[in-house]
């Protein structure tokens, strides 16, 4: 398949339909689904979920019962399966079917050219406007059964599941309306028998809040069974003698909305979503207690039938149908990011707030450089010192210039910290670098211009050094500044310098999340508007270690230049740390998100000129950087991480938390797939 196929990094391309539907005429019904899943079939489309009794019409009430209506949609039935043998999508389409003695609502799961499997209703509302039972019998007890149709037994009962042999994690199960509104519906334990893809096919007239209601329970089964929900409602043609339908469509994967059709549509619509199939085994992998429920349940979902069926998808470039959000630790969505920076930057303060209290409520040291780091730990920092009625004179900031300290970053410190009206001090380290380099024998000590590693570190270390000898001096923690995205990639002096602290604030905030979190504070007005200025300032300031001299003529030292931009790298850690995505499938997802800075929404307040786009081969590059720092490099630094709280749902680098690794492990095999199956172009 080719690189850019969907189907080759396991999503499958879903759609939920509504029609306009004459009632009782199944003729007309059957021209309708075939006209939707010739259009869906032309989209690469692999699943197809049309409404409740989709070939009778769901509110034809006692008509239901007459033996004309019930022969012709048998008729209708076997003819769209005939019709259907070239189209590549999968058909879940509603029938009322005969069986034994009694009708039963149906779906009807269809695919090119065979019935795979029916599976009944198994939940009849009487109550309110709904008289079911009038008509049809419950299904819930109907398991391990067939059903004849045409020439052809194919099994009947809710205790089926449909699963792709070629496009690994499709394995599709079918519920009706009322199912999913009862405290356990059968998805539920479809999914814990293995279902990823939990199809409704729904009737649900509309009245006043009943749209919300419905997405409160899609949105909850899939994120309660880790899985897709694709839902689809009758709408237009079906009767209003005294309801009214709105034809609602939806799918959601694990709590997220992934697309949703116009309500009350004039015609036939339906929402097509690209679901990624990788990404639901990889939450069910991560979160045991899925398997633990299955296996408190193992009577029932052991005795579920698979039935194995071929899609073959299309393996050429079709586009991406889904949202992948440029930063996926910063929403685009306003309403979104203000929530998740209101909850982050309130995670820091009370972590920080606590462990004062804890530990006898010392004063807080802290080194600040006026760089994006430093600052938002000292405004984490004053914060807490309000909300514990404590002077931020307890905050002790220090400023301790090097070699290639700038002008704008040491007047960004002072600044910030007169601004907060913290205790200030300035510690020249220059000279005590000079000495200790003098004395190791460094060809710096002596005149040289070399600025190793050595030289770097020697400065580094030296301000943690003093950072906690004044702490030990004056009663204090050191407040570590370091960020998720270091932490990741190991860009931190291990020991005596950035890498320790007493408690790091900012261990669970990514650096692309701590742009946000400042112009949070700045717009949600958390301090006066002088502390505001300087924010903006830090905020427009090159992020670099400072520690590389410039003589003018060169860049100043930067630290995107050396470890990857920050925006990739922050995209690239979320898929490894959240969903461990193999580098190719991360690769695939990167460039719909970052090939075009034109297209899709950037996170509010993001300026328009730091608006980049990568290429194929930039993002291979620094794809490669990241897997050698992650998994080999940077690990033993992150054994020895000082505490710090989680922030983000996308996962810490504690060892005590979410990630526990080997300090001496190798990168080989991400590096050999990266190598093997992502292009340079």
């Amino acid at each position: 398949m080719d690189f850019r196929s969907v189907y080759r990094h396991h999503f499958l391309r879903t759609a939920a339909a509504t029609l306009h539907t004459t009632m009782a005429d199944p003729a007309a019904n059957v021209a309708a689904v075939l006209e939707t899943a010739r259009t869906c079939a032309d989209d690469g489309v692999g699943l197809v979920v049309f409404p409740e009794l989709t070939l009778s019409g769901y509110s034809i009430e006692d008509v239901l019962m007459q033996d004309t209506l019930l022969e012709t949609v048998e008729t209708g039935l076997l003819s769209l399966v005939e019709a259907t043998a070239d189209l590549l999508p999968v058909l879940v389409v509603g029938a009322p079917l005969r069986y034994r003695h009694r009708l039963y609502n149906c779906a009807v799961v269809i695919h090119r050219g065979r019935i795979l499997g029916v599976a009944p209703k198994s939940y009849l509302p009487t109550y309110r406007e709904f008289y079911e039972r009038r008509q049809t019998a419950p299904g819930d007890d109907v398991r391990g059964a067939t059903i004849r149709l045409g020439a052809t037994d194919v099994p009947f009962g809710t205790d089926l599941l449909f699963a792709a042999e070629d496009l690994p994690g499709f394995v599709l199960h079918a519920e009706i309306c009322e199912d999913y509104w009862v405290p356990i519906p059968p998805s539920a334990e479809a999914a814990l028998a293995g279902a990823t893809v939990l199809a409704n096919l729904s009737g649900s007239p509309i009245t006043v809040g009943r749209a919300d209601t419905r997405h409160l329970l899609s949105r909850s089964a899939s994120a309660r069974c880790l899985a897709a929900y694709v839902y689809a409602a009758a709408g237009e043609g079906e009767s209003t003698t005294d309801v009214s339908w709105d034809g609602q469509t939806m799918i959601y994967e694990n709590g997220v909305l992934l697309a949703e059709s116009g309500r009350f549509p004039q015609g036939a619509r339906h929402a097509v979503a690209d679901v990624d199939l990788d990404l639901i085994a990889g939450e069910r992998r991560r979160q045991g207690t899925f398997d633990d429920n299955r296996r408190t349940h193992a009577t029932r979902t052991d005795a579920f039938r698979t039935v194995a069926f071929r899609l073959d998808p299309p393996g050429h470039d079709i586009g991406l149908r889904r949202t992948v959000e440029r930063f996926p630790f910063v929403p685009a969505d306003p309403a979104r990011l203000e929530q998740d920076c209101f909850e982050a930057y309130s995670i820091q303060v009370a972590g920080l707030e606590q462990r004062l209290r804890a530990i006898g409520q010392p004063k807080v040291v802290i080194g600040v450089s006026g760089g994006l780091d430093s600052t938002h730990a000292l405004i984490v920092a004053a914060r807490a010192m309000d909300r514990l009625g404590r002077p931020r004179t307890d905050i002790l900031a220090f400023t301790m210039p090097g070699f290639a300290t700038s002008d704008h970053t040491r007047n960004n410190a002072v600044a910030l910290s007169e601004a907060l009206g913290v205790t200030f001090a300035t510690i020249d380290i220059t000279g005590t670098a000079r000495t200790m380099l003098s004395e190791i024998d460094h060809p710096f000590g002596r005149g040289e211009p070399v600025y190793d590693v050595t030289f770097e570190n020697v400065q580094a270390g030296l301000r943690t050094d003093y950072l906690f000898r004044l702490a030990n001096q004056r009663g204090g923690i050191v407040l570590g500044t370091g960020d998720l995205s270091e932490i990741a990639l190991g860009w931190s002096t291990y020991g005596v310098g950035d890498q320790m602290s007493h408690y790091n604030v900012n261990g669970g905030v990514p650096k692309t999340l701590m742009q946000h979190l400042i112009r949070w504070v700045i717009s949600s007005e958390q301090f006066p508007p002088e502390v505001s200025a300087v924010l903006r300032s830090v905020l427009d300031t090159e992020i670099t270690p400072e520690l590389v001299p410039s003589d003018g003529t060169t860049e100043v030292q930067s630290s995107q230049a050396t470890v990857g931009p920050y925006a990739l790298q922050d995209f690239t850690l979320w898929y490894t740390l959240r969903h461990g995505f193999r580098p190719s499938k991360i690769a695939f997802l990167a460039g719909h998100a970052w090939s075009d800075a034109a297209a899709g929404q950037w996170p509010p307040g993001f300026p328009d000129d730091e608006r980049p786009a990568y290429s194929p081969a930039e993002i291979r590059r620094w794809l490669q950087v990241f897997a050698r720092r992650f998994f080999q490099f940077a690990q033993f630094k992150r054994s020895a991480l000082p505490n710090g709280p989680k922030v983000s749902a996308g996962g810490a680098l504690s060892p005590r938390g979410d990630w526990r690794a080997p300090s001496d492990l190798s990168a080989t095999i991400w590096l050999d797939e990266i190598e093997r199956e992502v292009p340079e172009g």
